[in-house]
């Protein structure tokens, strides 16, 4: 009876020794996995958002209409003899 109590009360500490030893580094490497599935999410992000941004200097580049559109509303280029107006809107 006091041997089998004995190698249960043993047991039990290995068990909480054991937890104490690995709990801590179970928690950091859960830890580290959330990070790296939020880094992978933003990689997809960014490869998205690079994408784009490449299609746009490809249509840049190519696109003169495109071209004079986007210096007209961005950079206010007008043409010669064109007289630019600027719409101001009214504040109440």
């Amino acid at each position: 009876m006091l041997s089998s109590l004995r190698k249960a009360f043993w047991l039990f500490g290995v068990t909480v020794f054991l937890l104490i030893i690995f709990l801590p580094g179970y928690t950091k490497l859960q830890e580290l996995r959330d990070k790296n599935r939020d880094l992978e999410t933003k990689i997809r992000r960014l490869n998205i958002e690079n994408s784009l941004l490449q299609q746009e200097v490809r249509r840049i580049d190519n696109d003169p209409v495109y071209q004079e559109k986007i210096a007209r509303e961005k950079m206010g280029v007008v043409r010669k003899g064109e007289i630019p107006i600027k719409i101001v809107p009214e504040k109440e």
